[in-house]
C-alpha cells in the first residue's frame, strides 16, 4: 500500500490518518439542532501511515560521513540524510521484526504538536513537498480557531496496533485527549480521520470497550465525540500494501524497491494495511473478555468465514491479488545466484516447469500465501510470526475483519473515485537472495468499470461500476455504504463553485444491505462532481454519509480546497442554532474565503459579483488577487443554512 506522505522524492505520506476539526472561531451561537456552542468544540488530528515526523532518541555516528544523528534530529523524514548515509539512516527507521524494539544503536520517536504532521521535511524546497497538514491548519486559521482547539496526537505508524498501547499505551493518552479537551473546552470534538487513521481510530473504540463499563460505554462516546469523519478510509486493506511487502514501494523517495521493502517488512504495522475479506471474520475479544478470558492469557482467536466467502470470486474483490510463479525446485537453492544459472544446463529444467498460484484477500490475511511461499522466501516466516501474533491473536481487536458502523453520532465517510488503482499483481523468481528475491512481471488496474494489465490488455474479473482513488481500491472504500440504511437521499453537485443549475437529486432511493448503491445521474465531460449520499432516518438520532469525491487522489485529499470547504460547511450548519435541514444544503457553492475569488477576464470583473468585488490593496500584483469577498467569511456562511 502506497504510504500516505506527498508525492515526491522528499516524503511519503500514507494512507493513513484522523483529524479532529476545530470549533468555529468569531460570534457564538448557542442551541441549535444538536444543542452545541460552536466555541465550544474541539479538533483532534490523528494522523495516518507514514504522516508524522520521526526524531532521533539517541547519540549514532555515521561512518564515511558528516551527518551524524543526535537526540531530536530527523528521522523521518531527513531526506540529506537518507540521500548522503542511508545505512545510518535505516539504524534509526528500522524495527525488530519480530519483537519491533529498536536497533541497538539508534532509536526514534515520534514527535508531539501541530509541528509534527504539517511538514515532514521542513525546508525551502522540501517543505511544501512534504506538506501533509499545513494547508488544513491554515484554512483553520483563516476562519478564526482558536489554537487551543485544534489538537494533534501523532504516534508511531511503525507498530502494530497492541504494540502502540504496549510501548507508548498511545491509546490511554487518546482517551485523555478528549477528556481534556472536553474539560478545556467544554463541548464533544469531531474526528476527522485519513487512511491508516481510521484503523486506529477504530481500534481505539474497540479498546475504549475494555476500559469502560459497557453501560456508559455509548454515553461516553456522545459526550466526547460530536462527529467522525473518516476519508479515504481503507475499510478492507489496501492492496498496495502486497506490492509493498513482496517487492517494495518507494512512495517516490531516493532508494530502492529492495530497500523499500526491507524497511517496510520491519514494521508491525505493514500487516494493517493488507486487503482482508468482509466475509470473513473473529470471534469478539470483547465477550470473550468477560467470560473469563483475559488480555494476558487469553485464548487464541478463531478466523472463520462465512459461506458466503466460498460462493464469490476473488473474496470480493475485483480480481486475484496476488499472483505467483512458483519455481519447482524447493529448498536452499531455490534462488541460485545468476552465474549459476548461466553454468547450469538449462534443459534439465524443461520436466519442471514453474507453477502459477493465485492468492485472494482472504488468502493473502489467512497467511495461506505466505505459507505457500515459505520455503522461496525467507520474510514468509517473519509475516506468519506477526500476522498470528499481531493480529490473530490481539486481544482487543483482529483489525483484519470487516467494520460496522461505529457508534458515534454523526459518521461522515469520504474518499475519492475514478482514478486508476493497482488492484493486482504478477510476480516471478529473479534468482537474487532477499529483499531483491522477486519480481514483478505485471500490474492490473481498474478504470471506469473495467480491468486492464499494464501492457494495457483487458483482463476478466469483477471490476467494480467505479475505481479507486489510485490507492486503495474501491470495494474497500465504499465498503462504508452498506452504514446507511434502506433509504437514501442522494445529491451530485459540480465540485466548483456553483448556481445549483447542474445539482441533481433522487430522494428515497431503496438501498440493500451489502450491496452497492449507485445513482442514475449524468455526468458532464469534464466536469468532477461530489456525490452525497445521506441517511438519517435508519438509526434515530444519528446521522450517516457518504461523500465520493470525482478525481480526488488518497493522498493529497486532506489538502483539498473542496472537501475543506464541505467539511467547513457541514459543522457550520450542525451548530448552527438556525439550521432548518438535516444536512447542509448543496442548492449552490459560492465563494467562502478571499482567495475563492477570482477576475472573469471575459466580463472584465471579479467573477461571482454577489459575493466578491474589486479592491485593491498595496502589493497585489495582478487582477484576480484584488478580488476579494464582500462581506465577513461568518456573513458569507449564512448562505448555507
Amino acid at each position: 500500500m502506497r504510504a500516505e506522505p506527498s508525492h515526491s522524492a522528499a516524503v511519503l505520506v500514507a494512507l493513513a490518518v484522523v483529524v479532529l476539526v476545530g470549533g468555529l472561531g468569531g460570534a457564538t451561537a448557542d442551541g441549535g439542532e444538536f444543542g452545541l456552542d460552536y466555541s465550544k468544540l474541539s479538533g483532534i488530528i490523528i494522523p495516518g501511515f507514514a504522516s508524522t515526523q520521526l526524531r532521533a532518541w539517541s547519540f549514532l555516528d555515521c561512518p564515511y560521513s558528516p551527518l551524524d544523528f543526535n537526540p531530536l534530529d530527523l528521522v523521518w523524514l531527513d531526506s540529506t540524510k537518507l540521500i548522503s548515509a542511508v545505512n545510518c539512516w535505516l539504524k534509526c527507521i528500522l524495527l525488530d521484526p519480530y519483537n519491533q524494539t529498536d536497533h541497538p544503536q539508534c532509536k526514534a520517536r515520534p514527535d508531539t504538536g501541530l509541528s509534527a504532521i504539517t511538514e515532514l521535511d521542513p525546508g525551502y524546497i522540501t517543505g511544501p513537498l512534504s506538506s501533509v497538514w499545513k494547508e488544513w491548519v491554515k484554512w483553520c486559521i483563516e476562519f478564526g480557531i482558536e489554537a487551543n482547539a485544534i489538537i494533534a496526537v501523532p504516534y508511531d505508524w511503525r507498530l502494530s496496533p497492541s504494540m502502540l498501547e504496549e510501548r507508548d499505551i498511545y491509546f490511554h493518552r487518546l482517551k485523555l485527549t478528549f477528556e481534556t479537551a472536553l474539560k478545556l473546552r467544554g463541548g464533544p470534538s469531531i474526528v476527522f480521520a485519513h487512511s491508516l487513521g481510521n484503523h486506529v481510530f477504530r481500534y481505539f473504540l474497540e479498546w475504549l470497550k475494555l476500559e469502560i463499563a459497557p453501560k456508559h460505554y455509548n454515553q461516553w462516546l456522545d459526550e466526547h465525540i460530536h462527529a467522525y469523519f473518516a476519508v479515504g478510509a481503507p475499510l478492507l486493506g489496501s492492496i498496495e500494501a502486497v506490492k509493498a511487502i513482496l517487492f517494495g514501494n518507494t512512495f517516490g523517495l531516493p532508494f530502492s524497491e529492495a530497500t523499500a521493502r526491507l524497511m517496510f517488512n520491519s514494521f508491525g504495522s505493514a500487516l494493517w494495511m493488507a486487503p482482508f475479506s468482509k466475509h470473513c471474520r473473529a470471534d469478539h475479544p470483547y465477550s470473550k473478555h468477560f467470560s473469563g478470558g483475559s488480555r494476558k492469557g487469553h485464548r487464541a482467536t478463531t478466523y472463520h468465514c462465512e459461506e458466503e466467502e466460498f460462493h464469490s470470486n476473488y473474496s470480493g474483490f475485483p480480481t486475484n491479488i496476488v499472483n505467483i510463479e512458483v519455481p519447482s525446485f524447493r529448498g536452499a537453492d531455490a534462488y541460485p545466484s545468476v552465474a549459476e544459472f548461466a553454468q547450469a544446463n538449462l534443459s534439465s529444467m524443461e520436466c519442471g516447469l514453474p507453477t502459477q498460484l493465485s492468492f485472494s484477500a482472504r488468502e493473502i490475511s489467512d497467511g495461506t500465501l505466505f505459507r505457500a511461499i515459505e520455503d522461496y522466501d525467507e520474510d514468509s516466516k517473519r509475516l506468519l510470526y506477526q500476522l498470528q501474533k499481531s493480529y490473530h491473536e490481539d486481544p482487543v481487536l483482529n483489525p483484519l475483519t470487516p467494520w460496522e458502523r461505529p457508534p458515534i453520532k454523526n459518521v461522515f465517510c469520504i474518499y475519492g473515485i475514478e482514478l486508476r488503482t493497482e488492484v493486482g499483481y504478477y510476480f516471478a523468481p529473479s534468482g537474487k537472495p532477499y529483499p531483491d528475491n522477486w519480481i514483478l512481471t505485471d500490474i492490473i488496474y481498474e478504470l471506469e468499470g473495467s480491468l486492464f494489465s499494464r501492457s494495457g490488455n483487458q483482463v476478466d474479473g469483477n471490476p467494480g461500476p467505479m475505481s479507486g482513488d489510485e490507492t486503495v481500491s474501491y470495494n474497500s472504500l465504499s465498503l462504508c455504504k452498506d452504514w446507511l440504511g434502506p433509504s437514501v437521499n442522494i445529491t451530485r453537485t459540480p465540485q466548483a463553485e456553483h448556481d445549483g443549475s447542474d445539482v441533481q437529486v433522487e430522494l428515497n432511493v431503496e438501498h440493500h444491505h451489502d450491496a452497492d448503491i449507485v445513482p442514475n445521474m449524468t455526468r458532464s465531460p469534464g466536469v468532477k462532481y461530489i456525490t452525497y449520499y445521506e441517511d438519517s432516518a435508519s438509526i434515530p438520532g444519528k446521522r450517516t454519509a457518504v461523500w465520493e469525491l470525482d478525481k480526488a487522489n488518497h493522498r493529497n485529499i486532506v489538502r483539498s480546497p473542496v472537501l475543506m470547504r464541505e467539511l467547513w460547511l457541514q459543522m457550520w450548519h450542525d451548530i448552527h442554532p438556525d439550521a432548518k435541514s438535516t444536512f447542509v444544503t448543496k442548492a449552490k457553492r459560492g465563494p467562502l474565503r478571499d482567495d475563492d475569488c477570482y477576475w472573469d477576464y471575459g466580463k472584465a470583473r471579479c467573477a461571482w459579483p454577489e459575493y466578491c468585488e474589486y479592491r485593491y490593496i498595496f502589493g497585489d500584483v495582478h487582477l484576480g488577487q484584488s478580488c476579494r469577498l464582500k462581506n465577513s467569511s461568518v456573513d458569507t456562511l449564512l448562505h448555507y443554512l
